[in-house]
């Protein structure tokens, strides 16, 4: 109990409980003692205010047996004075020696001391009242009549105090222990609900080290307690979905170098094979010669190429590889068309262009949106059969500029319509490399679009053809 931290918040509770006790008891035992003290003061001031009594105890003290006279007058002001035999008891003294002249008798084994208050009676016709830190409470009333100065004194020995602080303790005490154990009953309910969420929490964390991640908290309430569940909910999701990104980097990572490795392996193996063939056969025709040198400079051009898209790639990953400045997208369109339009009317294809008049310039790097162009065209052109046609727009609208690029070729099938930007991704693999790809351009061209702060938009269907739409923000990338 002592470690755990609802054994802390128990004793906690608890020493809070006994020292507001203790406080509450020093008041009020404090409280009790001035009480009686304020009362006993008062009490004296107001019978020896009272006109008749002192005219009385004045009259007496004329008298040549005056000590007696005053003791039966205060004894029949006994009540206005409290007189009571057991605690409260008075005496006439020798206004000059202090001596007892009548009243009642000291306690057995007492001597009746001059207190502060006597003495300052002697000398002075004023009523004196206090206790002086003792055990006792005193007041001490000259009287002067021609038999002499007499002082009346009257000692409390605060039983009735002592008494009524016996009897406060006990029920106090009484207090003190229902006290208690309603503090423990609550501590240990509001341990309970304080601690609840805390152990789920732990029961969480607890799963999270062992990789499960799905565990969530109830928030049950608004104050820090909800608040933390909330935050700890937040920062489950956001490391669940961070593993999650994690996985999947490193699956696409073993995907890619396995990608990689194959890619390369193919023209390697072809060229190691023709290579090893002219090498063992010296006496090859000069035809089949010929035919293999060129096998092995087309595969060569075909590693030389995948390096390229590579490095291209690297760049683009690290953020960098592009040149931001003002450029004409009308121009860049219109020029690339050009290039690709002469290979379009061999394949017996018809291509058109459609220009916006008077395009804004955009922000971007030039022969990066170039290179994104010619990939895209160049797939229509690969992809569009004989007779086919392919359409070019270019339109700005808002903020942003748009190219986009039709075709009416085979199409893509739609389960493969969200993989095409993934590297070394192709629909039809065999295809593909007949037609010198490499499964990187798609992939290098959305890298380039992203890092312009646009997009890149496909829509397909198999046997009517593709549509590709470039989106790019006029004033260029946000920094």
């Amino acid at each position: 109990m002592g470690k755990s931290l609802r054994g802390k918040l128990v004793f906690i509770m608890l020493l809070l409980t006994v020292m507001l006790m203790t406080v509450v008891v020093v008041f009020l035992f404090r409280g009790v003692e001035d009480f009686y003290l304020d009362e006993f003061s008062r009490q004296i001031k107001s019978a020896f205010t009272d006109s008749k009594m002192t005219d009385a105890l004045r009259s007496a003290a004329d008298e040549p047996d005056a000590a007696v006279l005053m003791e039966n007058i205060l004894y029949a002001y006994a009540g206005q004075l409290g007189i009571d035999s057991g605690t409260r008891n008075f005496y006439i003294l020798d206004g000059k020696t202090g001596e007892r002249l009548a009243g009642a008798e000291p306690p057995r084994g007492t001597v009746l001391e001059i207190t502060p208050n006597i003495l300052l009676a002697f000398t002075d016709n004023k009523i004196y009242t206090g206790n002086s830190g003792r055990d006792y409470v005193d007041a001490a009333a000259p009287v002067e009549g021609d038999s002499g100065r007499f002082i009346v004194y009257i000692r409390d020995n605060l039983e009735t105090t002592q008494n009524m602080s016996a009897s406060l303790f006990r029920m106090i005490l009484e207090a003190v222990a229902i006290g208690f154990a309603a503090a423990v009953a609550i501590s240990l309910i509001l341990a309970g609900t304080l601690l609840s969420p805390i152990r789920r929490m732990t029961h969480a964390s607890e799963a999270m080290a062992d990789g499960d991640f799905t565990q969530k908290i109830p928030v049950e309430s608004e104050d820090e307690i909800g608040t933390l569940s909330k935050t700890f909910n937040t920062m489950a999701s956001q490391l669940e979905t961070t593993l999650s990104e994690l996985k999947d980097a490193e699956r696409q990572r073993r995907e890619f170098v396995a990608n990689v490795s194959h890619e390369l392996r193919t023209p390697l193996t072809s060229i190691r094979t023709y290579a090893e063939t002219l090498s063992d056969s010296p006496d090859l025709p000069v035809e089949t010669h010929a035919d293999f040198l060129n096998v092995i400079l087309n595969e060569s051009d075909r590693m030389g190429k995948i390096v390229s898209d590579l490095l291209d790639l690297s760049r683009l990953d690290a953020g960098g590889g592009i040149k931001l400045e003002p450029f004409s997208l009308e121009k860049s369109v219109r020029e690339v068309y050009t290039a690709i339009a002469l290979s379009a009317e061999r394949r017996g294809q018809s291509i058109d262009l459609e220009l916006q008049w008077s395009m804004p310039n955009i922000v971007g790097d030039r022969a990066r949106i170039e290179q994104v162009l010619m990939n895209i065209m160049t797939n229509a052109i690969k992809y569009t059969p004989e007779g086919g046609e392919i359409n070019v727009s270019c339109f700005s609208v808002g903020d942003y500029a748009t190219v986009v690029i039709s075709d009416t070729g085979v199409g893509i099938p739609k389960e493969d319509i969200p993989h095409v930007f993934d590297r070394f991704y192709r629909v039809d693999k065999a295809r593909s490399r007949e037609s010198g790809g490499t499964g990187l351009g798609l992939s290098i061209a959305y890298d380039i679009i992203a890092l312009h702060g646009g997009e890149i938009r496909l829509e397909s269907e198999v046997g009517k053809g593709s549509t590709f739409t470039v989106n790019l923000p006029i004033r260029g990338p946000k920094v």
